[in-house]
């Protein structure tokens, strides 16, 4: 029997790009005991997958000795019970506050040119700004000084393009002897030497610069979308008050443990998920759910961490710790899921391997064959063959597709659409079919009243003797029977003597008056129901209703009509759907009347009473037609056709919702929802395409310029440094994405 795999978490620092992540992929690989590396930019981690133990320490030098920040988060055993663990270690890497191994570039003794920001830190204050600004001022003065002392410009030149290029030719051969020779630093580093070398000094400076500006550039951008999911984590407030001998006391909230009970005060934002125990008041979930109305919750009702509450003092009972609530684990999804790679990323990332020693050949041939063959000018073709390298950086390529990806996992998330990876998120685009349950997931779960049908009273009295009798209890329909008399505000008499009779409804005495409560065959054994009113029962029956017959006194007083009704936005969402082209089916294990009538009312086909191995049955014979199927449902009594489908997405609110057993899950419950992550997909694949149009566009461009003599070193630099900049806000463009 194999033994799980254990993964050790690390968080990293200073990556800016898919490059950055690829030598770091590659290095830690090397290393004896590793069975598997993920890698995420945006996350700022690397999970590291091992068999038996891991030598932590080799991990951190090895990934220091890269140029990068490090720091152990933790190990965990790979499994859905065990998959909790610290989301929030988005410390310094001077900073480790969780008592862990650490490693910072200054003790491996690199140079620290991909440093970051400490935790308000800006960027400008990094010291690759600082290195940037070093090198670009070394450069203006090596000008000045050229301009003063002609003869003493190449040796001023020469030095402040040290400034810059030493750091980066100490990574490329870092990157070198850790596994990846072929490293955007290494074209860089040969492309500036050969320039020297045939006396472009002024130019390679000048390239050194713009390469500089071009990483910090990436650097900026990366940073925002790391915070773009951050920003979740920072909706929950970082003190909590904790009830303690009669009084309240401040406390940090990561310290909560469930049990303790906190006070929130209007205005205050929740700091962890819980149960009111005393209190009531509008709760704002939009934070959280995106629920743009405030939710009225009293005691006993969940309330989510980073909500707020609009009105009232409540006393909330801690129900999650902080490294598992509702943001939590939204954040560490969303950060899990950033290190599954894509299809399309895999294919981009394995393209770079053969792309980037395929530029060095190109630009030695052009560089080498002309003045062998045709006898060309030397110094010309090797400048050439130089820009050419630097033309064929592949930096806008290697970005294209993760920070798009990256960018469309946290735009989701900030809305309630969770996907666990990259492979997901491209998946849906794909979809063809959508399969739902209904119970809870087309409909609201619980039965509501749809009619009041009074005779010789009006409805407010109909509904006033019957919830007089169902006081007290918790049976769903009496609980949706009091609900509408407390939306109606209609009075509710006490009842004396009722009880419930097994089987047939409740009776008791309102107001001297005897009343009953129950189905049409027990009424009609109590009262004479007149041939009207039984063509009304059947009627309503025949809407896939629940009927109770209200009897006050010996005569029929009104019917009462229930059903569980279908969510707000269900018909919308399935008409969503369709206009997307992809066709709608639920699956139940409901009665076929009551299935049917809620089908039709949303247009959607039904399969009704199903067993769980049906549904799974019918998830297969939808992908035999060749559909792509989406299975959408509760995550529990669904498993195995969610299991089945192409793409499982779990349906529910938050800490319910089935967040290990899916590919993807809906926060906030709505059906629109599964229409806008069809929507999300589509428009991250477009960024992607747009991304890699543009990076192998321009470097096309400048390709057959650069051979033709129009341009030179500078616009290669530009060429590339451009399109990584334009690439990366593109697909910044994806975080104000509304769907």
């Amino acid at each position: 029997m194999t033994s799980p795999l254990t993964q050790t978490r690390f968080k990293i620092g200073g990556m800016d790009c898919a490059s950055c992540a690829a030598k770091i992929d590659t290095a830690v690989r090397r290393l004896d005991g590793v069975a598997d590396v993920s890698v995420s930019v945006t996350g700022a981690s690397m999970t590291v997958s091992h068999g038996g133990p891991l030598n932590d320490d080799k991990v951190l030098r090895q990934v220091a000795r890269l140029g990068y920040g490090i720091v152990k988060a933790e190990a965990r055993t790979d499994g859905p019970e065990t998959r909790a663990h610290d989301h929030a270690a988005h410390d310094h890497e001077r900073h480790d506050h969780g008592g862990g191994q650490q490693i910072t570039k200054e003790a491996a003794g690199s140079s620290h040119l991909h440093s970051h920001p400490a935790p308000g830190q800006a960027w400008w204050r990094t010291r690759r700004a600082a290195l940037t600004l070093a090198c670009a001022a070394a450069v203006l003065a090596a000008y000045g000084i050229g301009h003063l002392f002609p003869s003493a410009e190449r040796w001023a030149f020469l030095a402040a393009l040290l400034v810059g290029l030493v750091p980066i030719a100490r990574r490329a051969l870092m990157a070198a002897l850790a596994g990846t020779p072929f490293s955007i630093e290494m074209l860089m580093t040969i492309a500036a030497a050969g320039a020297v070398m045939i006396n472009a000094t002024e130019e390679a400076a000048a390239v050194v610069v713009l390469f500089l500006i071009g990483e910090l550039l990436e650097g900026v951008a990366a940073g925002r979308a790391r915070a773009s999911i951050q920003g979740l984590a920072d909706l929950v407030p970082k003190t909590a008050l904790v009830e303690r001998g009669g009084g309240t006391v401040e406390v940090p909230a990561e310290q909560l443990a469930v049990g303790h009970v906190i006070v929130v005060r209007p205005g205050d934002r929740i700091p962890a998920d819980g149960e009111i125990v005393e209190g009531s008041s509008d709760i704002d979930e939009a934070p959280v759910t995106g629920e743009s109305t405030p939710k009225r919750k009293g005691v006993a009702e969940p309330v989510f961490a980073g909500t707020i509450n609009s009105d009232g003092v409540l006393k909330v009972r801690v129900t999650a710790a902080a490294s598992d609530n509702t943001i939590a684990r939204v954040v560490r999804l969303v950060e899990e899921a950033q290190e599954a790679k894509a299809p399309t990323e895999r294919f981009i990332d394995r393209f770079s391997r053969y792309y980037t020693p395929g530029v060095l050949a190109v630009g030695a041939l052009v560089a080498v064959l002309p003045p062998l063959i045709a006898g060309g000018d030397w110094s010309e073709w090797i400048y050439k063959g130089l820009a050419i390298l630097l033309i064929g950086c592949p930096c806008a390529l290697v970005i294209s597709t993760p920070a798009a990806i990256a960018a469309g996992l946290a735009t989701g998330a900030r809305r309630g659409l969770l996907m666990k990876g990259g492979a997901v998120l491209e998946g849906f685009r794909r979809i063809t079919a959508v399969a739902f349950d209904k119970t809870g997931t087309l409909t609201a779960g619980k039965p509501a009243i749809t009619d009041i049908v009074a005779y010789g009273r009006d409805e407010r009295s109909v509904l006033a003797l019957a919830a007089a009798l169902e006081q007290g209890s918790s049976h769903p329909l009496a609980v949706a029977i009091l609900d509408r008399a407390s939306a109606a505000k209609a009075p509710v008499p006490p009842a004396l003597a009722a009880r419930a009779i097994s089987g047939k409804g409740v009776e008791g005495s309102v107001g001297g008056v005897a009343v009953f409560l129950g189905s049409g065959p027990a009424a009609g054994e109590r009262a004479d129901i007149t041939e009207a009113q039984r063509l009304a029962i059947d009627s309503l029956n025949g809407q896939g209703k629940t009927v109770s017959v209200l009897v006050a006194d010996g005569v029929v007083a009104g019917l009462i009509a229930m059903r569980d009704e279908p969510r707000p936005d269900a018909a919308a969402g399935i008409a969503a759907l369709k206009a997307e082209g992809i066709r709608a089916v639920m699956l139940t294990g409901d009665n076929r009347r009551t299935a049917q009538a809620i089908a039709a009312s949303l247009g959607i086909e039904a399969r009704t009473e199903l067993l769980p191995q049906d549904k799974q049955r019918i998830v297969g014979e939808l992908q035999r037609e060749g559909l792509k199927v989406a299975k959408v449902g509760d995550g529990i009594n669904d498993a195995p056709a969610l299991a089945a489908a192409d793409i499982g997405i779990a349906m529910g609110g938050g800490t319910d919702v089935a967040l290990e057993t899916a590919d993807a899950a809906i926060l906030h419950g709505r059906v629109l929802d599964v229409a806008r992550m069809v929507r999300l997909s589509r428009a991250v694949m477009a960024n992607i395409g747009q991304n890699i149009t543009v990076a192998l566009g321009l470097k096309a461009v400048f390709l057959v310029t650069t051979i033709s003599g129009i341009t030179g070193l500078w616009p290669a630099i530009l060429a590339d440094t451009g399109a990584t900049v334009l690439v990366t806000a593109n697909a910044m463009r994806l975080l104000r994405w509304r769907g």
